[in-house]
Formats: C-alpha cells, sequence, structure tokens
C-alpha cells in the first residue's frame, strides 16, 4: 500500500514537470524557421497575457519607482523675444516591470532583451515647460533585463518656456528649469528618484557641444512632492540647467565700435575751437553712430518687459555726443569774431579768467593771456607812433600850407593894392583834417573790437578746457561703471 502510494507520487511529479515542459514549449512552440529562436520564444513568453494598460506590480500598494537621467546636448535656440529655449538633451528612465520577468537558464541565459515601446506599460512622466513638439527622433524599442529592469533611452528635442533676464546682454547667465512628473498618477502610483548623484549629474559635460555661442556652467536637480487640492500628492524632478552666453561676438561687434566712436568724439576738443571743423567733425561722429545704432538694433535682444543694459549704454553714449556737439557749438559761437559783440562783463572776467586757471591749473591760458598782452601793447606802442607822426606831419603841412597860402595871397593882395587877408586855413585842408580824424575814429574802433574779440576768445579757450575735462571725467566714470559691473557679472 505504501509502495502504491510512491509510485502514485513519482508518476504525479512526472507528469507535472511534462506539463511545465509542455506549457514552455507551448509559449515557444514556434515552428519553421523561428524554432530554435531563443529570442523569439523569450518575447512570446514575456507577451503572454502580458496586459500593457495596468500598473506592473503584482501588489497595487506597491509604488513604481522611476529612476530618471537628463543630458544635455546641446543648446539650439534661444529666444529672448518669445521667452523660449531650444535645447537637445539624452534623457533616460528605467523602472521595475514585475510582470517582466524571466530565468535566464530557460533562455540561453539571456539576461536582457529589446522590446517595442508599444507592447510595454511606459510611465506617463511629461516635461511640464512644453510649448511646441520639438523634431525628436523615434526611439521604438525599450531595453528589459531577466529581473525586470526596463530602461528607456531616447534624444529628445525640447522646446520650453523658459524666463530669460536679458539686463546683462551679452555678459548674462540664463537658468532654465525642465520640470519631470507623472501627469496623472500620483505618489502613491509612481514616484521619480534619480539615476546618479546629484553632484555627479551637476558636473557632467561630456555630451554637451561646446563650440556654440552658450556654454553649459551645470545641472542642478530638486526634488518635490507637491499637491494641487490638498488631496492628492504628486512627485516631481526639475532640472535647472545653467548656461551662459559667450560675449565675445558681441563684443567686437557692438562695444569695441562704440568705444572707437566715443574715443575720436574726445580727440576732437583738440581741435581750435575758433575754426569750423570741430562742428563737422563732431555732425560727423553723431551721424556715424546713429548709422551705428540702426546696423545692430536688429542684434540686440528685446522683449516686453525690459531692455538689456548695452542698449542704454548706447542710448547714453548717443547723448553724450549730443552734449559734445552742443558744448561745441556754443563754444565756437563765443569766440566767434566779430564787430558788435558786447564787453565781457568783470564777473566773467573774475570768474573765468582770474579764478578758473587757478582753481583748474589751467597753464595754457596764462600763456595766452601774457601773448595777447604783449601783442595788445605792441599794438597800442605803434598806434602812438603813428598817429603821433600823422598829428606832426599833419601839423607841420597845414603849417606850411598857412604859410603858402598867406604869403600867396598876401603877395596878390599887395599887387592889387589891397590890404592883406585874416583867413589862417583855406576850404581844403579843413576836409583833409577830418578825412584825417574818420581815420583815426575808426581805427581806434577796430582796435576797441579787436580787444573785446580777444577777450571773449579767452573766455571761450578757458571754459572750453573745463567743459572737456568735466565731459572726460563722466565719460571715464562711466565706462569704468559698467566695466566693473560686467566683469562682476562675468565672473559670477
Amino acid at each position: 500500500m505504501r509502495l502504491s502510494s510512491a509510485w502514485t507520487a513519482v508518476v504525479f511529479l512526472l507528469i507535472q514537470g511534462a506539463s511545465r515542459a509542455c506549457t514552455v514549449k507551448k509559449l515557444g512552440g514556434s515552428t519553421g524557421r523561428f524554432a530554435n529562436a531563443t529570442l523569439v520564444r523569450l518575447s512570446e513568453f514575456l507577451s503572454a497575457g502580458y496586459k500593457k494598460g495596468v500598473r506592473p506590480v503584482k501588489d497595487w500598494r506597491t509604488s513604481t519607482i522611476v529612476a530618471i537621467d537628463l543630458m544635455v546636448y546641446s543648446i539650439l535656440n534661444v529666444d529672448e523675444k518669445n521667452q523660449v529655449l531650444t535645447t537637445y538633451v539624452w534623457y533616460r528612465q528605467s523602472w521595475t516591470d514585475e510582470f517582466l520577468v524571466w530565468n535566464p537558464e530557460d533562455f540561453d541565459e539571456v539576461k536582457q532583451v529589446s522590446l517595442p515601446t508599444a507592447n510595454v506599460w511606459v510611465p506617463d512622466i511629461l516635461i511640464n515647460e512644453f510649448v511646441d513638439v520639438g523634431k525628436s527622433p523615434d526611439i521604438p524599442y525599450v531595453y528589459v533585463t531577466h529581473d525586470g529592469l526596463v530602461r528607456n533611452y531616447k534624444p529628445i528635442q525640447v522646446v520650453t518656456a523658459c524666463t530669460l533676464n536679458i539686463y546683462n546682454f551679452p555678459f548674462d547667465v540664463q537658468k532654465c528649469s525642465l520640470t519631470f512628473q507623472s501627469w496623472l498618477h500620483t505618489i502613491d502610483d509612481i514616484n521619480i528618484t534619480l539615476m546618479r548623484s546629484p553632484e555627479e549629474l551637476r558636473e557632467d559635460k561630456s555630451v554637451f557641444m561646446n563650440q556654440g555661442e552658450w556654454e553649459l556652467l551645470h545641472i542642478l536637480s530638486n526634488y518635490k512632492i507637491f499637491s494641487v487640492d490638498n488631496d492628492d500628492y504628486y512627485a516631481e524632478m526639475k532640472f535647472h540647467v545653467v548656461i551662459r552666453r559667450r560675449p565675445l561676438f558681441y563684443t567686437v561687434n557692438l562695444l569695441l565700435p562704440s568705444i572707437f566712436l566715443m574715443v575720436m568724439d574726445i580727440v576732437g576738443f583738440y581741435l581750435p575751437p575758433d575754426s569750423g571743423e570741430r562742428v563737422s567733425f563732431k555732425i560727423t561722429l553723431l551721424l556715424g553712430y546713429s548709422v551705428f545704432l540702426i546696423i545692430v538694433s536688429d542684434t540686440l535682444p528685446a522683449t516686453a518687459i525690459g531692455t538689456p543694459l548695452i542698449g542704454v549704454y548706447f542710448v547714453v553714449c548717443m547723448a553724450l555726443l549730443v552734449i559734445s556737439l552742443t558744448e561745441t557749438v556754443l563754444i565756437v559761437r563765443l569766440v566767434h569774431k566779430q564787430d558788435l559783440q558786447t564787453p565781457v562783463p568783470h564777473w566773467v572776467k573774475y570768474l573765468v579768467l582770474e579764478r578758473a586757471p587757478v582753481l583748474f591749473c589751467i597753464h595754457k591760458k596764462h600763456r595766452l593771456c601774457s601773448r595777447l598782452s604783449s601783442q595788445a601793447s605792441d599794438l597800442e606802442h605803434y598806434k602812438d607812433n603813428n598817429y603821433g607822426t600823422a598829428q606832426c606831419t599833419l601839423h607841420h603841412t597845414c603849417e606850411i600850407g598857412r604859410r603858402l597860402s598867406q604869403h600867396d595871397r598876401e603877395g596878390g593882395l599887395l599887387g592889387l593894392g589891397l590890404p592883406p587877408s585874416r583867413d589862417p586855413t583855406p576850404p581844403v585842408m579843413d576836409n583833409i583834417l577830418q578825412e584825417v580824424t574818420a581815420i583815426r575814429h575808426f581805427l581806434e574802433k577796430r582796435d576797441r573790437c579787436r580787444e573785446v574779440a580777444k577777450e571773449w576768445l579767452q573766455v571761450g579757450y578757458v571754459l572750453d578746457v573745463l567743459l572737456f575735462r568735466v565731459y572726460l571725467v563722466a565719460v571715464v566714470a562711466y565706462s569704468i561703471t559698467l566695466g566693473t559691473l560686467w566683469s562682476v557679472w562675468q565672473v559670477a
């Protein structure tokens, strides 16, 4: 009796083993050319009874952990006007599928296999900042290992919304976020974690194309759990992509031409203010800068809420050129020689010609005044000598004329038997005296006008030096301030 029971048990085990063998053979029972194809048998074994619409866990209370990773390959476009960032990234995600498990010994030691993505369950993890569908290649397969680990690796062209701050252009650093989150499943169903440590993710630039306009600084990660209605909680993983613009192109094509034009404007102050060349030179510079701004207007980024600092810099440079031209016009008007200028007021002489040169160390003014004073003294000496000679000559001529006229008249009158006349001066000599006096008054008036013009010329030269120094200090201070700010932003 016992022997029959033992035989019964042995027969049952044999029948059970045979049934298992028949089951595996049935799953992999392909005939023909696929009869010995291990991968075909494995694929049929995994797909038998698989439900891709059901979350792959045996215990529904177990949460599916999805590990994700991100590597930036290239920065394709940064649209400041529309606040859009286009990047090309390598996205990786992995999770455990408890229904895709097999024993490698039953399938010729095959430990991993690629399966169509459409045939397996895939988590609904999306990027919240998506604004457009990029031209991403379609990767139709995933890798599955024998213990149920599913790896979904694919490149994605990401077109996302990003708040771009262009105030520091072209030395700006942008920080754009890519938020990965399950669109439907709560944290009880799907949770998110990182494949690598945050330190490895931060410093990884192995696949980044480093020859473009933008430079990848680092990638920061931040995990957060949030709730919309204080009932269901969701998990999200946010990647902060920090990029910096390379400013060399904009420095060469925008900043240097502007700096050169401003330097030429400063050099233009060394032209004499009493010549008309300075005004035409300044107008030419202003027109050239206007054309330059028209050319570079399309290069500058534009947004509806702000203007980059370099745009303010260009506007201020234009304002400085206008101020320089205005100062030149005033100085030229001041030193322009004309006969109807009023004398220089005494307070202007005191402040401009006496106090200002001492306070601001204007040495050229003293040489100018001494030269003009010596010329004026020589002119006065020459005038006095000429007028004295003219007076002596005129007096001597008049005396001779009077004597000759008196002698002739007396001879004629005596010949006629009439008494001599008492008329001392003939009418011709009176006209000559009036003409000489008018000439003397004209020369004196012209000398007085020249003296007034020379005084205004002195005032113009001193004011020109003062205004030039003020203008130079303003330009240097403005340049140092902008240079310091841009240096700090570039280092930061």
